[in-house]
C-alpha cells in the first residue's frame, strides 16, 4: 500500500476528510518537497492543491493524488467537500497554528476536528518505515559516514571547531546530501561537556576530545551519528569515561528489538552509567526516532513506557558530560526488528586517536 492508501484505509474511523498542510507530512504523502500546498484525503480519493510555483513539478512527480492548481483555496476545498458529501473534517493538530485553525473554521463547510486523532494516526504510519524509506535512511547514513572518514584526515591541532564543522558540512554535500539533518555540532576540549554546544572559534589542542554530532538528508530522510575522537594520547580518566559510554551503548544495542519499551532501552545504558557514579552527568534521554524529521516518534527515554514498533528507527546515544572538563557521546541508530536490531551505523566506535 502507498502512504495515501494507508491513510485512506483508516480515516473513516473518525472523519470524512483529512486535511494535511505541514511540509513534512505533505512530503510523506506526495513524495514531493514543497514549501506550500494542501493535501485532502478521502476514503476513495486524494487531492493535492498547490500553487503555480510547484504545479509543473507536482504534475510530473505526484502519482497518488489528483493535482489541482491553487486559485481560491477555500472555494476549491469546499467544492471537493461537497463533491464527496463531507460532514466531518480532521486537521493535523500537531502542526496547526491558532491563526490557521481560525481560518479553517471560518471558511470551510463542515465540522472541523482539530484534535490529536489525525496527528496520532499519521505519526503511527510514519513510525513504521517501509523498504523504500529504509533504503533512503541507509543512503543518508552512508553519506554521513563517507564524510566522517574524510574529516578525520582534516582534524588537527590548530584547526577551530567552526573550521571542522564547515568542512564536515561541505563533505556531506559533496557526497550527495540534499541537506544537513541539523546544524552540525563540533566541540573540543572543555566545550565537549555541553551536549548540544555550538561550534566556536576555539582551536583544537593536543589532548582534546573532539565531539562531532552530524547527519545528512537524502531524498527527505535523515541520518544521525555522533563520534568522539581524541587528539593525541588520552588521559586515564578520558579513557575510562569513554569506555563507560561505549559499554553502556553496547549493552543497549544487545537488547534493542521490536517490542521492548523505550524506557527499558534507556535503562540498559543509564544503569551502567549510574553504576559507575556518573548518573548525574547523563542528563538527556538515550535516543529518539529518525525519519523525515531528525527528532520524531518514538523515544528511548526514562518516561517512554510504550513498546517500540518493528521497522522503527531509533538512535542509541549515551553520554557522560563532566562540567569544566570534557564530555563523551557515542551515537548509532538502529532499525528495530523482532528479536534484535540492524545497526545502520557502520563507523568504528572504539576510541580513535588522531
Amino acid at each position: 500500500m502507498t502512504n495515501i492508501e494507508k491513510l485512506q484505509a483508516r480515516i473513516g474511523e473518525f472523519c470524512d476528510c483529512a486535511i494535511i498542510t505541514s511540509s513534512v507530512n505533505r512530503r510523506y504523502f506526495t513524495d514531493m518537497k514543497s514549501s506550500a500546498g494542501t493535501v485532502l484525503v478521502f476514503s476513495d480519493a486524494a487531492y493535492l492543491i498547490i500553487d503555480f510555483r510547484y504545479i509543473e513539478k507536482a504534475r510530473e512527480k505526484v502519482t497518488d493524488c489528483e493535482v489541482i492548481e491553487q486559485q481560491r483555496l477555500f472555494h476549491q476545498i469546499n467544492g471537493l467537500l461537497k463533491k464527496h458529501g463531507v460532514k466531518t473534517i480532521a486537521i493535523e493538530s500537531d502542526y496547526l497554528t491558532v491563526s490557521e485553525l481560525i481560518d479553517f473554521k471560518a471558511n470551510l463547510k463542515g465540522k472541523i476536528k482539530a484534535d490529536k486523532e489525525l496527528s496520532r494516526l499519521i505519526t503511527s504510519l510514519r513510525t513504521v518505515k517501509d523498504d523504500d524509506e529504509i533504503l533512503k535512511i541507509k543512503k543518508a547514513q552512508e553519506i554521513a559516514e563517507l564524510a566522517f572518514d574524510e574529516i578525520l584526515k582534516f582534524i588537527e591541532v590548530g584547526k577551530t571547531e567552526r573550521e571542522v564543522a564547515l568542512r564536515l558540512d561541505s563533505l556531506m554535500f559533496e557526497q550527495g546530501a540534499e541537506a544537513l539533518s541539523f546544524e552540525t555540532i563540533v566541540l573540543s576540549g572543555k566545550n565537549t561537556s555541553m551536549p548540544h554546544g555550538v561550534p566556536t572559534n576555539k582551536k583544537i589542542e593536543y589532548g582534546d576530545f573532539v565531539l562531532m554530532d552530524f547527519g545528512a538528508v537524502y531524498d527527505g530522510y535523515h541520518s544521525d551519528m555522533t563520534r568522539t575522537v581524541c587528539i593525541g594520547n588520552p588521559t586515564d580518566k578520558q579513557k575510562r569515561i569513554y569506555d563507560i559510554v561505549l559499554n553502556a551503548q553496547k549493552e543497549s544495542l544487545k537488547i534493542a528489538r521490536a517490542g521492548i519499551s523505550g524506557s527499558q532501552l534507556d535503562s540498559a545504558a543509564r544503569s551502567i552509567i549510574i553504576g559507575e557514579g556518573y548518573g548525574k552527568c547523563f542528563g538527556h534521554s538515550l535516543g529518539h526516532g529518525v525519519g523525515l524529521e531528525i527528532h520524531e516518534y518514538p523515544n528511548a527515554s526514562p518516561n517512554f513506557d510504550y513498546g517500540l514498533l518493528e521497522n522503527s528507527v531509533v538512535t542509541i546515544e549515551p553520554g557522560i558530560y563532566i562540567e569544566g572538563e570534557f564530555g563523551v557521546r557515542i551515537e548509532d541508530f538502529v532499525l528495530l526488528k523482532e528479536g534484535g536490531c540492524e545497526n545502520l551505523t557502520k563507523a568504528p566506535k572504539e576510541l580513535i586517536i588522531l
